[in-house]
This record gives structure tokens, C-alpha cells and sequence, in this order.
């Protein structure tokens, strides 16, 4: 008797999702494993030239080693569980990583309370901009 294996079949996709992003690094392993270890996820197998960051939520980070030009600063905001926020703010004080209340990096060592929540900015080692948050911005 023949056996047929039918692989499961995924849900439709009923709404626009962001499944990935390719983060352009300096160094892909220093930058992924970076903040990896700062929010507390985990980096996955290499994906060809990618080394992707599993936030959890089906959004992975696929960060990209560029070492022949300059890498363009980019903005990565991440929205956390309020009651992991202070062990990510250890996390960065135990690596020597100094965070700001805001996103021009002029109030060092501060956290803001926008929206009820909690939040900072630091920078990871290819100097892009990235934000954790414990709520999501009000829009109008």
C-alpha cells in the first residue's frame, strides 16, 4: 500500500504582516547576537548570506554583512513586555551600552514615559538607532 504524506497546509495570510527585514551590518554575528542578548531572543542558522533574529512574532531580522561601504544608519523599534523592560536595560549597562530617553541620543542614561509606557533608544555596533518600547505610539 502506497503512502502518501501531504505536508500541512499554512494558513491564508488575511491581513499585511512584516515577515522580514534585511539589517545591513558591519559584522552580521556581533550585531545579531547584540540584540539578541539585549531583548532576549535567540539567532537562528544562517539563511544564506543571512543571519536572521527570531523576535517571536514571525519577524525575523535578517541581518547582512556589508564590509565594502558604509552601512546607512537605520531606526529598528521594538515593541517589549513591560516586565522584561528593566532586564533589558541591565542587559545594555552590563555590555557598557549607554541608552537615551530619546531618539537624538541628548538624554543619556534616561528612559521615557511616552504613552503610559516605558522606553529607550541605544545604539548597536553598526550604529543603527534602535528604540524598545512597553507601548505602542498613539496614532491620531
Amino acid at each position: 500500500m502506497e503512502s502518501h504524506h501531504t505536508m500541512p497546509q499554512p494558513m491564508p495570510v488575511t491581513t499585511v504582516q512584516l515577515n522580514h527585514t534585511a539589517v545591513y551590518a558591519k559584522d552580521r554575528r556581533l550585531s545579531a547576537e547584540f540584540i539578541a542578548a539585549i531583548l532576549g531572543v535567540e539567532v537562528a542558522a544562517p539563511f544564506g548570506p543571512f543571519l536572521p533574529v527570531d523576535l517571536g512574532n514571525g519577524v525575523t531580522l535578517d541581518y547582512y554583512e556589508l564590509t565594502d561601504e558604509p552601512i546607512q544608519a537605520q531606526h529598528y523599534a521594538f515593541l517589549v513586555p513591560d516586565e522584561q523592560f528593566d532586564a533589558m536595560i541591565a542587559r545594555l549597562e552590563a555590555v557598557g551600552v549607554t541608552y537615551y530617553a530619546d531618539p537624538d541620543h541628548t538624554e543619556p542614561g534616561a528612559i521615557n514615559r511616552l504613552f503610559g509606557g516605558r522606553g529607550a533608544y541605544f545604539d548597536d555596533p553598526s550604529g543603527h538607532n534602535m528604540e524598545i518600547m512597553t507601548r505602542p505610539y498613539a496614532r491620531p
